[in-house]
């Protein structure tokens, strides 16, 4: 007898098997894809129009639930998002034995609130940054400084989704 032929469904059991386990594994854990945030807010006013400000304009009015108004309007908004700064900083990190520099580290800081028309805080001024380390090199400086462009923007991109999280965060008005 053969005991090649024997294992082989064997094994294919035991496979089907330990799928069917770790798949239940992941139904019961709870694990679930991030939805689309649910606001207290049906609108909300934003004044400005930096890259980071059109950025969660976009978010928000992705999320099909919020109206998004402009500064002039922000008597008329539920809630008004106030952007009090955004820093953007490239910082070296080091150097070669030349003193050129061999790698930078991006910096993109957003400070902000929430609060009502009325002045009530909803949200205290509230820091968000992320960081991201570059490498440097003189010879490609544009193809590093386009590449820096796009860090930038992903920075921009995560901390817009970060303050969407935030927003959500607030229960009530």
């Amino acid at each position: 007898m053969n005991t090649r032929n024997v294992s082989l469904p064997r094994r294919g059991f035991l496979l089907g098997l330990t799928a069917a386990g770790a798949s239940l594994g992941l139904a019961g854990c709870g694990f679930e894809l991030r939805k689309a945030p649910v606001f207290a807010f049906k609108s909300l006013s934003v004044s400005g129009n930096s890259a980071i400000i059109n950025q969660i304009r976009r978010e928000l009015r992705a999320t099909g639930s919020v109206t998004v108004l402009s500064g002039e309007d922000a008597s008329k908004a539920d809630v008004v998002l106030e952007i009090l700064s955004e820093d953007r900083n490239r910082i070296v990190i080091s150097t070669n034995s030349a003193g050129l520099v061999r790698e930078l580290q991006l910096q993109l800081k957003v400070r902000f609130k929430l609060r009502t028309p009325g002045g009530k805080d909803l949200l205290p001024p509230t820091d968000v940054s992320q960081t991201r380390d570059l490498s440097f090199n003189e010879t490609n400086a544009l193809a590093k400084e386009g590449e820096a462009d796009l860090l930038f923007r992903d920075m921009q991109s995560d901390i817009a989704q970060q303050l969407m999280r935030r927003l959500a965060a607030v229960k009530e008005i």
